[in-house]
């Protein structure tokens, strides 16, 4: 392997090339940047109209206000073309993040100046310094009022210590300012004239150009996967070795070096500002995407046909929760959505698999369900809104984790997970008795400014599925939580589930308001008036242990006889609102959400009375 410098053609000139991963903590400002990069090293015209964020190209990204894809853009400075990667910040979408840091040899660091390095923030950095990745540290919204830039310098020292960071690593150049507000520079205080070009020569100084195989044929990693509607199945990766033209005949080559598939490329494009344009010459270095190509997928390598030997892939990490996707077999299936059958489901399953490496599928020997595993329950969560948006009908099961059996010993390990909670004082007991009921061991607890403590955990991920809506409740909306999968360790005992039973619908029909206002007593609903029920549907919460039969279709019995006083007007506590989340972390075992693209209800797995008494009964007799 020789250091040589790469070249891309663009105007008829030879350009260098940088390529740069942007990594940081959710909401901490990243994709403002990037929008800021591409407006002032002169990617947009004058009088273009951009959307905000112009990163966070898909709908959930841009409701949630996350990343959840990783995306590449380019910009132009100087004579340098800089391909930007835009990393999620999220663990549960770290598949994504993996294979990522390798088409890129520098990253920017993005840190909050008041909140600091963040758990997501570590795992991301971990992964970039275990591929020899030198950082750039940009510390961003020093505008803050209770920004504390010095301290948080230091904390990302130690944070680069703790993760094994070389000498090397450790000397990072630093950059303070403000993304919204366009500026970077050495200092806190500014100047603020100079704009985002101390960041750009920053990159330019720091970050090697790529390294290449000098005289070698093509071959290039997969790295993003993604179906074009007029190009059809394109990957994304940068070029290792060689170059590579339009109609050139290529093979892939799987991990263990077996021909997946041959052929002949059909468009090359590049990135070039904000769109995405189509070259005849992709050149090593450059981070291009091809098409063509009918098998070939992420994590393969592409290459010309004298190859014979793959190129190595970073190894992802194992899936921790799954689920099952159950097809929907509800007296009202098929009424909402219009992608409702095995078949339909199946297909849209295992393409999503396809591109993203970090989900694992597998079908149930009924074929009428699937078991899908992934990093946790918000990936998962993210799918299932994805699927109902494209008009599928599906029920899930409550999220479970997935154990390991310790070879040595033949002990049971579970996934435990590393939870920061940054919460404000008077608070923090509720919290650490919460936590300590889903048997986590508090490891850190320390003031974070503010009257706010900082708390840090080992939890297991099973206790972990459905915290979040009750710290929210507990700590009256002033917790943040974040969490990171820290490592496999020993099944730590049973943890109590949801203490209280269900209302159950007993036949089917409309809701009526005078009988809900009837079963008020009973505990709170979750359906209004004219929502259509069938037997076997969760309709509220009980407020004892165990589950009880109602009937929400009895009206009030009219006579022609009137009292003296005046009816009594029906006035109805407003229902329980479940979003799909908390629905999911809210049912037990025996419990479904059924999920389509109108309405998210709760039903039992067994709808029939009868049937899930014996069910029970069976149960109990196997115990």
């Amino acid at each position: 392997m020789t250091h040589s410098r790469a070249v891309a053609h663009f105007s008829g000139t030879v350009m260098k090339l940088r390529n740069i991963a942007i990594i940081a903590h959710v909401d901490h400002g990243k994709t403002t940047l990037v929008d800021e990069l591409l407006k002032q090293s002169g990617s947009y015209r004058e009088n273009q109209r951009v959307a905000e964020r112009v990163m966070d190209s898909n709908d959930l990204e841009k409701e949630r206000g996350i990343t959840i894809l990783a995306k590449a853009t380019s910009v132009v400075w100087k004579d340098t073309r800089i391909n930007i990667v835009d990393t999620p910040g999220h663990a549960d979408f770290g598949g994504e993040v993996e294979r990522i840091l390798n088409m890129v040899d520098g990253a920017i660091v993005l840190v909050d100046a008041a909140e600091g390095p963040m758990p997501q923030t570590k795992f991301v950095v971990g992964k970039a310094l275990k591929v020899g990745l030198r950082p750039i540290v940009v510390i961003n919204k020093v505008d803050r009022s209770d920004a504390r830039a010095q301290e948080v310098i230091n904390e990302v020292f130690d944070l680069f210590a703790n993760l094994d960071a070389n000498d090397d690593q450790l000397d990072f150049p630093i950059l303070y300012g403000s993304g919204r507000n366009g500026w970077f520079a050495e200092s806190p205080e500014g100047p603020q004239d100079q704009g985002m070009a101390p960041l750009f020569d920053l990159v330019l100084r720091h970050v090697p150009e790529p390294t290449v195989e000098e005289g070698a044929p093509f071959k290039m990693i997969g790295t993003l996967l993604e179906a074009n509607p007029f190009l059809g199945r394109m990957i994304t990766g940068r070029i290792t070795a060689g170059t590579v033209k339009p109609n050139q005949a290529f093979k892939v080559l799987a991990q263990d070096g077996s021909l997946v598939e041959q052929g002949r490329i059909s468009k090359i494009l590049a990135f070039r500002g904000i769109e995405r344009t189509a070259i005849e010459l992709g050149e090593a270095g450059d981070i291009v995407a091809i098409a063509g190509l009918t098998k070939g997928t992420v994590a393969d390598t592409f290459c010309a046909l004298e190859v014979t030997e793959p190129l190595k892939a970073q190894p992802i990490d194992p899936p921790t929760v799954t689920m099952s996707f159950i097809v929907n077999d509800s007296p009202l299936a098929g009424t909402e959505g219009d992608k409702v059958t095995s078949r339909v489901i199946r297909d849209r399953l295992f393409k999503e698999a396809e591109g993203n490496v970090a989900l694992k599928i597998e079908e149930s020997s009924e074929k009428d369900s699937y078991f899908v595993s992934g990093r946790g329950e918000l990936q998962l969560a993210v799918l299932i809104e994805t699927m109902r948006r494209e008009g599928f009908e599906i029920a899930v099961s409550r999220p479970r984790v997935v154990y390991q059996k310790d070879e040595a010993t033949g002990e049971t390990l579970e996934p435990i997970e590393e939870v920061v909670i940054d919460v404000d004082e008077e608070y923090s007991s509720v919290v650490v008795q919460k936590m300590s009921e889903r048997r986590a061991d508090m490891v850190e607890m320390r003031p974070s400014g503010g009257n706010r403590q900082r708390l840090v955990f080992y939890a297991p991920t099973r206790g972990l599925i459905g915290y979040q809506s009750e710290l929210l409740t507990d700590t009256r909306g002033t917790a943040i939580m974040n969490r990171l999968f820290h490592a496999y360790a020993p099944f730590k005992g049973e943890i109590a589930g949801r203490r209280n039973g269900v209302l159950i619908a007993n036949e089917a029909g409309e809701a009526v308001a005078y009988a809900l206002w009837n079963l008020e007593d009973r505990g709170p609903m979750m359906i209004e008036p004219g929502w259509k029920v069938y037997q076997g549907m969760i309709v509220g919460e009980h407020t004892r242990e165990n589950d009880l039969e109602v009937n929400v279709l009895k009206g009030k019995k009219l006579t022609n006889v009137r009292a003296a006083g005046k009816d009594e007007a029906v006035r109805l506590t407003p229902p329980i609102r479940m979003t799909l989340e908390r629905a999911l972390s809210w049912i037990q075992d025996d419990e479904l959400v059924e999920v389509t693209p109108k309405s998210i209800r709760l039903r039992k797995a067994i709808l029939d009375p009868n049937d899930r008494k014996k069910a029970e009964r069976s149960k109990e007799a196997a115990a």
